[in-house]
């Protein structure tokens, strides 16, 4: 791959990065004050404690794929770093270059994430 292509999945990944870092902030800081703040107006209703704990849980599981995403996407900075952005880790091959520019973080071909069941 061109020097330039990485140089724009450089950019195109720390941009992912620093959305993802503050979208995941954001929502545990979401969480966790929902807890703090509704403490003291603890719904009465067990369907209003139910909802409330399924958003929570909902909003926590967002933030745990959020995490996920973004540890893929410094992994993929760190294998730029190391030149093998564009090659499986699976089978060893090239990853289309229009396979990263949709999934810019993907490490593996399609025909590997197909059979990882990914």
């Amino acid at each position: 791959m061109r020097d330039t292509d990485l140089e724009l999945f450089r950019k195109n990944l720390l941009i992912l990065r620093a959305r993802l870092v503050g979208d995941v902030t954001h929502m545990a800081d979401l969480a966790l004050n929902r807890n703090e703040n509704e403490l003291s107006s603890m719904p009465v209703h067990l369907a209003d404690i139910g909802s409330d704990n399924y958003d929570r849980d909902f909003t926590l599981q967002l933030v745990q794929s959020g995490h996920e995403t973004l540890q893929q996407v410094d992994e993929a900075l760190r294998r730029i770093d190391e030149g093998t952005y564009d090659i499986c880790e699976v089978c060893g091959g090239r990853i289309p270059k229009r396979r990263l520019q949709v999934m810019p973080y993907a490490s593996m071909c399609v025909k590997c994430a197909e059979k990882a069941g990914l």
